[in-house]
Order: structure tokens, then C-alpha cells, then sequence
């Protein structure tokens, strides 16, 4: 449970109808597969003791007492087991008979779960044999006192986090599922026992369900489904399993299979969440009651399967439409923008690499959306000592394709006079050899905004944002920026999909760009002409520095937490050494440069993850980093 990972499991066995003994012995076995794979959960089908398929034989007691011996048996058989396990079974109580699911954990039965809705339309009749109740009961059963009611959140001692509430089949399906309240009374896994049959495009609604309710819920959401061994006298049932986690697929079945899937869900990503959406809301309804467990607290052997690139779907057809949305998401707030001002000019810088070419296409496609002639873009490529003839043509080049007016100016003269005014020496190409071009080539944009009546377009990226990777009042600073929220893994694929749309000419300058190393050119090139100065040899990798960055804003994951995150994903291509080096950079320079956020021109949000001072990230410039600073006197 370290960091708040859990593995849980949904099954469906092989079941036949009526024959509990057989029934229980197959629950049984995978119950023990489960808890040997680790997990501390396991959900069974609705019915799953008798088989849901029963029809009038539930109106017999043999085989409701077989039902009853049936949970003893498994009671029996699991004493020793770490695993709290749902199965469903048909309980009678006080006359009247009722569909429950019971959890039981080392040998005793914490508590019973009535269904709610019963359905009785369409091939489904079962108000023709159970009951629904909205008392809070506690049953006598088998000589003991147990709780029974809808209004039970099963919660482990060891873990605060870990709080499970329970609904059956049918109540997933209304208007208003139980899983809502029972979200908003601290449960953080639900569990679903259902008998959902099998028709043409059922499963995907079902499928539609599971994720909505989690996301809706800010929940785990277990749905174990009954499978092939039920009656097919009229209906079919396929055993389609889901484990989903705040609207996210995690594990699902095939259809018509039976079996166990498993899944690492991570109740610390859905506290955080429902602590950062301050519309979750929480109720302390008086007829809850919270049924206490003991497991053990030990590390959880992770086999969940964390995205490398949380920015970047993996997906070809998501890719499109994320690109696609993205795209659009820059030239209309760059749109509006202009609409407003009046303005027929702006005035951007273009260096030949990845981010000012997508602010050049982003701008042209609002120019073009306004009607206005693209000529009014004053494009300018500002050569220095880093320059290389690579990036130049390419800044030439695409300039010229897309049809803005093209300057060129020289800033050597400029930042070597500069240089020298302030005692500078040109050999030594230490921060302010640097920090001189960048704050050059934007008074040079500026002034240019100014004589053409124009605003400046800033061309920085959410990555260089994090790391703080931009010249103070240099590239810094702009009117617009128009990149402000698009992540560094995602700009390529921007620029991608917008070559693949372009002509021949265009296109072929842009695939040259997206093969060019990231740099900002700033030191002198190396003999041969190549860029001496790459990005990712100062700072680290971009992917890398993404994952960090989406995990510690979106969901406030703890550093140790993240770098166990980033081991999984990035496993073979980088040592868990290497991803903590870098980790420690990035937070460093994360916490060190936020006076560098806090005063950012406006720009577009795009996705979840924003570092605007005016949305949603507001942090104090002079915090302490609080993954390495402590009150030693306190702690």
C-alpha cells in the first residue's frame, strides 16, 4: 500500500446453476489465486453462490440454506487470508429474502449489502422473489450479529484511504446511482456485483457506465460481471469484468471469458483529486456506518501500466484529435485576441526550432481565420553567434512558405557592443553571454511591435516554463504566448500534424525542424557547423521532465512517489539513478524560477496542466522547495 497503491482483482467463475457446493469451491480457488497475486480485494458476480439464474428455485429454502452454508464454507476456507472478498449469494431475513452481497475477511462476515433497485421489466423479474430494504438492520446470522444495509462503507484500519462502498447490478443503471452518496460519504472504491446479460452493443454501454460513475465519483469502480456458466434458457451472459479509476479504463475482460483481472488502483490520486475540485462535495449523512478490517500495510508489487508520456496519447486516432484540439485551442485565444486590439500586424521571432515554428503556424491560421492578409505577420530571424545555417534556412524557409514578411536582423553587432558596455568579455560564455542575445532579440521584437502598431507573439513552452529554461525579460516576455500551455513532448506532434496537412515545400521544412535537436542556439557552433549547444545535455530529457511535471501539478504526487512512477515507465531507458538526478534538477529549478511564471504574459489553456499565475497555478516566488526543505526543529 506504499503511496497509496492497492491491487485489486474482479472475477468471474466458472459457475453452475443451483449447484452452490461447485460454486463455492471455484470462488474459492480464485479467491486464494488472488490473495497469492497480492491483491487485498476480490468482487464476485451478483448470485454468485447459487448462480443468478435460479428463477423460482430461490423460492425454495434448500436452496437458500445450501446459499448460507455456502458463505460459512468460504468463511472457513479463508480464516488465514489478508483479502477482503464480495461475493453474492441470496440471504432470507426475517420472512422476506433479499439479493446481498457479503464481505468477508479472515473468516468472518463484516457485513451484508441489500441490492436497492430490483429490475422487473424486459427479461429480468426479479421482484417475483426479493426484497429491497432502507432500514439499517443488524442480522442474527448463524449466531452472530451482523450489520446489513445500502448505507456500509467497509474501511481498512491500516489505510485511511482505502473506504469501500458496495451497489448491486441494477443500481448502476438508474438515474441516480448509490455510488454518488456513497462517494460523498468518504468511500473511495465501489464495488459492483451484477448479472448485466449479453445483447448487441451492451457492453458498451456498460463499458460507458463504469467510467462515468468513477469519474462522476472520484472513485475505484470494481465491476465484476456474471459470465457463461449461467442459464441460457433466454439470455446470455459474457463475464465482461472493468476495473476503471476516476474515468480511466485500468483492467477489463474479454467478453465470454471467466477468469480474474487485476489492477494497482491508487486511492493517493483520488484523494488529491477530490481535494483539488472543490465542487466535490461531502455529506455526513447519520445512517452510514463504517464497518472496520485489519490488512496488512505492506509495499504493493506494481504491474500497472503508467504512460510515458502523459501529454502524448499513444493512440494514432487520439494523437489526431489531441493535436487537432490543441491547434485550435491556440489560434482562437490568439484570435480573439487580435480581434480585439484591431491590430492587422504582429511580430514574432522565428529561430528555426520547434516552438517558434508552431507559434508561426498558429498565428498564420488565425490570420487566416480574420481574413487578414498573412504580409501583416512581420516574421524576423535574428542570427548570432550560435546561429547555425541549418536552423536559419529553415527560419528562411518556412517564413517564406507560409507567406509572412520576412526581416532579417543581424544582432552581433548589437550584443557585441552591449557586451562590451557593461565590461563583458565575448570569450567568456558564461549566463550574461547568453542571457545579452535573448534580451536583445526581444527589445529588437518589441521596437518592431512598436513601429508596426503590433503586438509580439511569445513562442515559449509549458516545459521551459517548469524548468524555468527562459531568459528573465528575454523570451521571457511577450504580449501572447500562444505555446504557454502545450508541453515540450507535445509541440513535435503539433508541428507534425500541421506538416502533414501543408504542401510539399512547407511540409519538408517542417519534418527538417522536427529532426533538429533542441537548443537555443546561444553558443558559438561547433567546427563543423552542428549545434554546439543542446537543451536536453543541460537540463535532461523532455519526457522525462514532462512525466514529472504532469504528475506533481496534476495530481500532487510526493517526489518519491513520482520517481517509483517514472522507473515503471520508462523502464530500460532510463536507471533509476538517472531519473533521480534529474528529478532532483527539475524540482530545484521547478521551485527556484517561479518569479518567472508569476509575472507571464496572458496565453491559452489548453489542457489540464496550466502554470498561469492568474489560473491555476498560484504559488509564492519565494517558497521553499518543500520536497527537500524541512523545520528540523519540528520533524
Amino acid at each position: 500500500m506504499k503511496d497509496g497503491f492497492v491491487k485489486v482483482a474482479a472475477a468471474t467463475p466458472k459457475v453452475k446453476v443451483a449447484a452452490v457446493a461447485y460454486n463455492t469451491q471455484q470462488t474459492l480457488a480464485m479467491i486464494q489465486k488472488a490473495a497469492q497475486n497480492g491483491a487485498k480485494l476480490i468482487v464476485f458476480p451478483e448470485l454468485g453462490l447459487t448462480a443468478y439464474t435460479c428463477g423460482d428455485l430461490f423460492n425454495q429454502g434448500a436452496l437458500i440454506e445450501q446459499a448460507k452454508q455456502g458463505l460459512l464454507a468460504l468463511c472457513r476456507k479463508t480464516a488465514n487470508l489478508d483479502i477482503l472478498s464480495v461475493v453474492g449469494l441470496p440471504l432470507s431475513v426475517d420472512g422476506k429474502l433479499y439479493n446481498v452481497a457479503a464481505f468477508i475477511k479472515e473468516g468472518k462476515i463484516l457485513g451484508f449489502v441489500p441490492k436497492s433497485n430490483l429490475p422487473n421489466y424486459g427479461e429480468f423479474y426479479e421482484q417475483r422473489h426479493f426484497n429491497t430494504t432502507s432500514r439499517m438492520l443488524d442480522v442474527i446470522w448463524d449466531g452472530k450479529e451482523i450489520p446489513m444495509g445500502t448505507d456500509l462503507i467497509f474501511c481498512a484500519k491500516e489505510e485511511d484511504r482505502l473506504r469501500i462502498a458496495c451497489e448491486i447490478c441494477e443500481d448502476l443503471w438508474i438515474s441516480a446511482p448509490p455510488s454518488g452518496r456513497h462517494a460523498q460519504n468518504g468511500a473511495t472504491v465501489m464495488v459492483n456485483l451484477s448479472a448485466s446479460d449479453e445483447s448487441i452493443a451492451k457492453s458498451s454501454l456498460r463499458r460507458d457506465l463504469v467510467k462515468i460513475q468513477s469519474a462522476k465519483c472520484i472513485a475505484a469502480y470494481l465491476y465484476a460481471n456474471a459470465g457463461a456458466g449461467e442459464s441460457t434458457t433466454d439470455i446470455v451472459f459474457a463475464g465482461h469484468n472493468m476495473i476503471y479509476e476516476i474515468g480511466e479504463p485500468l483492467a477489463e475482460s474479454e467478453l465470454f471469458s471467466e477468469g480474474i483481472i487485476y489492477a494497482d488502483i491508487d486511492l493517493d490520486r483520488i484523494i488529491l483529486e477530490r481535494r483539488r475540485q472543490s465542487t466535490f462535495q461531502t455529506a455526513e449523512d447519520p445512517r452510514y456506518r463504517r464497518i472496520y478490517f485489519s490488512t496488512k500495510k505492506e509495499e504493493t508489487h506494481l504491474t500497472r501500466y503508467f504512460t510515458p508520456h502523459p501529454f502524448v496519447p499513444h493512440n494514432a486516432h487520439d494523437l489526431h484529435e489531441r493535436c487537432e484540439e490543441t491547434f485550435l485551442i491556440q489560434v482562437h485565444g490568439l484570435k480573439k485576441r487580435l480581434s480585439h486590439i484591431g491590430t492587422p500586424t504582429v511580430t514574432l521571432g522565428i529561430s528555426g526550432g520547434l516552438d517558434s515554428t508552431l507559434a508561426l503556424l498558429v498565428t498564420a491560421k488565425a490570420f487566416d481565420l480574420l481574413n487578414i492578409p498573412r504580409d501583416g505577420i512581420i516574421a524576423v530571424t535574428m542570427p548570432c553567434f550560435g546561429t547555425t545555417s541549418r536552423t536559419y534556412q529553415n527560419a528562411v524557409n518556412m517564413i517564406k512558405s507560409i507567406g509572412a514578411s520576412f526581416r532579417e536582423i543581424n544582432i552581433k553587432e548589437a550584443v557585441t557592443q552591449h557586451l562590451h558596455d557593461i565590461g563583458a568579455s565575448l570569450d567568456d560564455h558564461d549566463t550574461t553571454f547568453e542571457n545579452a542575445q535573448a534580451r536583445e532579440r526581444t527589445q529588437v521584437l518589441m521596437d518592431i511591435a512598436n513601429k508596426t502598431g503590433g503586438i509580439v507573439i511569445g513562442t515559449g513552452d509549458l516545459s521551459e516554463l517548469a524548468m524555468g529554461f527562459a531568459t528573465y525579460n528575454g523570451d521571457h516576455m511577450s504580449m501572447y504566448g500562444v505555446n504557454a500551455s502545450v508541453p515540450k513532448t507535445l509541440v513535435r506532434f503539433l508541428v507534425q500534424y500541421v506538416a502533414d496537412q501543408s504542401d510539399a515545400k512547407l511540409k519538408a521544412t517542417l519534418y527538417d525542424v522536427l529532426d533538429t535537436p533542441v537548443s537555443p542556439e546561444l553558443l558559438p557552433p561547433e567546427e563543423n557547423g552542428n549545434i554546439a549547444q543542446q537543451t536536453e545535455n543541460i537540463i535532461g530529457p523532455y519526457e522525462l521532465h514532462d512525466f514529472f511535471l504532469y504528475h506533481m501539478v496534476r495530481h500532487g504526487f510526493s517526489k518519491d512517489k513520482i520517481a517509483r512512477m517514472a522507473a515503471h515507465a520508462f523502464s530500460g531507458d532510463y536507471t533509476p539513478e538517472t531519473i533521480q538526478k534529474w528529478l532532483d534538477i527539475f524540482m530545484r529549478r521547478f521551485f527556484n524560477n517561479q518569479f518567472k511564471r508569476s509575472c507571464l504574459p496572458d496565453g491559452p489553456k489548453v489542457g489540464s496542466v496550466s502554470l498561469s499565475p492568474r489560473g491555476d497555478w498560484r504559488m509564492p516566488s519565494d517558497s521553499v522547495n518543500i520536497y527537500t526543505e524541512s523545520d528540523e526543529g519540528l520533524l
